[in-house]
């Protein structure tokens, strides 16, 4: 199994990545990102996901981009739904 097969809460990455490090508290870094403090302990417990405003301003304060808090959320979801998901009822269509 690969981490791709498992991969990380976008969460879960800014905590032990971003915040541990830094000794910063999810309060803190909602107060900087001028963001309400429970969207950050929802990402940060993994009960909530990465939107697209988040992204940016998590980009902005940590020199990332966007696209990589955003392709770590779309990772995780895929991972989850070929889980969950029951794709063998489905027949590839084949083109003549």
């Amino acid at each position: 199994m690969s981490l791709l097969d498992d991969p990380m809460h976008p969460g879960e990455v800014l905590k032990e990545l971003y915040l541990d490090p830094l000794d910063m508290s999810a309060l803190a870094l909602a107060r900087r990102l001028g963001v309400p403090r429970t969207r950050i302990e929802r990402l940060v417990k993994g009960t909530t996901g990465m939107t697209p405003d988040t992204a940016l301003r998590l980009a902005c304060v940590f020199g990332t981009t966007p696209d990589y808090w955003m392709a770590m959320q779309t990772n995780f979801d895929m991972a989850a739904a070929r889980k969950e998901v029951d794709l063998s009822g489905i027949e590839p269509l084949v083109a003549a």
